[in-house]
């Protein structure tokens, strides 16, 4: 026990420096123009995206964590990051935000401090860009806390970040991160900075919620994607394979579940098995399942992993060209494991018979693992679409989209961009957005008198519909 609190009181020290280098670097940006600080920002993604760079993260970032692929780690630090500096450069951050003439308030942003930001290792090369210049958006400071399975990248790329900060003449200590991970470090930063920005497993985030310090968290992702009968089959199977193969399903987005109308599943699945999906027999299914969840939890070892590593592992061969498994299932729940999140290129697959039937059975699959985080839906059928929005426990509904690329925002969507998806009380948390800058700042309201004084309408007006209820 003394150990153990020598070794808290250790971390909680050490934290306690890092602490004060970034309030003090953050004080020096407190002023700081609208101009400074997208100066700022670009100059941050600029340092990692820019050609040359951006293929050494890449690798680099396969190398250490052992997951995902190149192609995947490439795309999210080139083109993600961009994409998202597109998406909020625009913004205006400094000062007046905005006027509401109407009740004749106006709005003014004022940064937060200190962000205490969680990484996790299985989206660590963009997430530190994004959330880095998210939080110097509103001109905060940030602290980076990484997996340790890839402190090392998290190093890197924080390095690339503080050398671009000093570049346009802000302090380095804007962006710190911390080098030698622990859970300790982890837990005292949550508990000295000024906001928690939480990405990573349950644990984490709840012990966020539960450090004291107002917290930014993320629920656990199980996609669940709905194919109706007036669906595009071939761009549906097409997209559901991106989706499924991105970074090789590293991201919680990934397409966990597809169900399928019954009229439409034939085709369907013979159109998943063409764009590289591998159906597993009974036998083959029961061999997956040993390898991915072991003592009732994902394995490390398959998460991320291409489909022809997890077959030898599981003891069985794939044909060359296969790179996602499809697995027939029919319930929802413990008792059906492949219902649930898998972390790995392994997709459940049902037979619905109406639209009414695939809501249920989504919301049946949420209701175990991944309420709140997000569905999709290939439709040509407006009323279907709605209803799906109205009816599934769900804070995003993507639309004839592949959904690991398209929840957290791209350029074919209006999605705002960020690797930090709030799932709302479906999924433990404070907010439903897509977490951006936005969320990192105080905002002061300056309230003016109206030009003419409401008044209270007579209780007839008021009451009328219900005055004569009870």
């Amino acid at each position: 026990m003394g150990l153990n609190l020598d070794t808290e009181q250790q971390a909680a020290a050490d934290i306690s420096q890092l602490i004060e280098r970034s309030k003090n670097a953050q004080a020096q940006i407190e002023d700081y123009t609208q101009e400074q600080v997208d100066e700022l920002i670009t100059a941050m993604v600029w340092a990692v995206c820019r050609p040359g760079v951006a293929e050494k993260i890449a690798q680099f970032t396969v190398d250490e964590t052992q997951l995902g692929n190149y192609d995947g780690k490439f795309l999210k630090i080139s083109r993600k990051t961009r994409a998202t500096l597109m998406d909020i450069i625009d913004d205006k951050s400094v000062g007046v935000i905005e006027e509401d003439k109407t009740r004749n308030i106006i709005k003014i942003a004022k940064p937060v401090g200190v962000i205490g930001a969680l990484i996790p290792c299985t989206n660590p090369e963009a997430t530190p860009v994004i959330k880095a210049i998210s939080a110097i958006k509103g001109r905060n400071s940030i602290i980076l806390a990484p997996h340790p399975r890839s402190k090392l990248t998290n190093k890197m790329i924080c390095d690339l970040l503080r050398e671009a900060v000093k570049a346009c003449g802000a302090p380095e200590d804007l962006v710190i991160a911390i080098e030698t991970p622990s859970l300790e470090g982890t837990d005292a930063l949550m508990k000295q900075c000024d906001r928690v920005l939480a990405t990573g497993g349950p644990a984490m985030v709840t012990a966020a919620y539960s450090s004291g310090t107002p917290a930014l968290g993320v629920g656990a992702g199980n996609a669940v994607i709905t194919v109706d009968d007036s669906a595009d089959l071939a761009t549906a199977a097409e997209k559901i394979r991106i989706s499924k193969t991105l970074d090789l399903a590293a991201s919680c987005s990934s397409d966990n579940s597809v169900v399928a109308l019954a009229s439409v599943y034939d085709e369907l699945l013979d159109k998943l098995q063409a764009e590289g999906g591998y159906l597993v027999n009974a036998e083959e299914k029961a061999k997956l399942q040993a390898v991915i969840w072991e003592d009732g939890h994902i394995s490390a070892r398959i998460v991320a992993q291409p489909a022809s590593n997890m077959a030898a592992i599981a003891g069985f061969e794939i044909p060359e060209g296969k790179t996602f498994f499809i697995v027939k299932e029919t319930g929802a729940g413990k008792d059906f494991p492949f219902s649930g999140e898998k972390m790995s290129v392994t997709m459940a697959f049902y037979k619905v018979a109406d639209i009414d039937e695939a809501i249920a059975l989504t919301n049946d699959i949420q209701t175990y693992q991944g309420q709140g985080h997000s569905c999709g839906i290939y439709s040509n059928n407006d009323d279907n679409i709605i209803k799906f929005g109205l009816k599934t426990k769900t804070s995003r509904v993507m639309v004839n989209q592949p959904q690991a690329a398209s929840n957290s925002g791209n350029l074919w969507n209006g999605m705002r961009q960020t690797f930090s998806l709030g799932c709302g009380s479906w999924g433990g948390n404070g907010t439903n957005n897509n977490i951006t800058w936005q969320d990192l700042i105080n905002v002061t309201w300056i309230s003016k008198p109206l030009d003419t004084t409401k008044e209270l309408p007579s209780d007839d007006q008021l009451f009328g519909s219900v005055m004569n209820k009870f």
